[in-house]
Parts: C-alpha cells; structure tokens; sequence
C-alpha cells in the first residue's frame, strides 16, 4: 500500500504524511510540481527524524507517477465522492491518493482513478486536514488488509 499527494501545497502537511508513512510502513509519493521548496526545512522539522525511515518518490507529473505505480488500484478521496471509505473493500496494493490542499485534483486525474471515496463528516464542513485525511484513510485500509503494524 502507498500514499501519494497530488502536487501538495503545504510542507508541514508533507511532513506530517511522511512521519505517518514512517509509522505505517508505508512508502509516499509526491506527484510534482510541490507548492514549497523541497528543501524547506518545514518538511524536515515536521517529519523529524521520521523521514529517514520513508520511502519517499517523487515524480515530475502524474503520466510519470501512474508508470511508477502499474497496474495497482488508485483510489481518490474526494468530498465529491459518494462512496464512504468504510462502505469498501481495500486490497493491500491500493494507492491512496490525495489531491492539493486548496483544490484537489482536477477532473482529468479524477478520471484516472479506479475508486472514489469519501471520508465522511458533519454537514456544514468543508473539509478535513491532509494529513488528517491520509491518517484516517490508511488506518482503515491497513486494518481492512490486515497490514496494521504489530
């Protein structure tokens, strides 16, 4: 299983999906261009000493990433979406993918996916933090498949 973020704005929210990749035991992707320098040193002082223990791939654009990954199951989450994310049935090679903090990700890439779903939420809200959102998908995902970190 993985976690890949469409071009993500914000390096603490990066920083913060690495150290949850770190925990998990899961690699992330960064589908490029980042809204932040790679180096910014935000990154590093969220993720701490996390990001030694990630895999981390970056890809200059999403034609790239979708030949990095094959034949592997993308799955979107997305407000748009109907399906809750505890209404599926995750497989151990899913890639969960999250769009950019400010938009998502546009129809043309939405298209792209196999599975879209939705973390659901109170009515009146817009929207959960990144990294929030990658930290309640993956827990489910990993349970669902049994991968959870003993």
């Amino acid at each position: 299983m993985r976690i890949a973020l469409f071009e993500p704005e914000i390096a603490q929210n990066v920083g913060a999906v690495l150290r949850l990749g770190a925990c998990m035991g899961v690699a992330v992707d960064l589908i490029e261009p980042l809204g932040f320098a790679w180096d910014d040193r935000r990154v590093r002082r969220t993720a701490m000493d996390y990001i030694d223990h990630v895999r981390v791939e970056r890809h200059v654009d999403f034609g790239v990433f979708q030949r990095h990954i094959g034949p592997s199951r993308l799955v979107l989450f997305t407000t748009k979406a109907n399906q809750s994310l505890y209404q599926f049935a995750f497989n151990a090679d899913d890639v969960l993918l999250f769009g950019k903090e400010s938009a998502g990700v546009p129809p043309s890439i939405a298209d792209a996916c196999q599975v879209r779903l939705r973390i659901p939420m109170r009515a009146g809200v817009r929207s959960m933090n990144l990294a929030s959102s990658a930290a309640l998908a993956l827990g489910e995902a990993l349970r669902q498949t049994g991968e959870l970190p003993g």
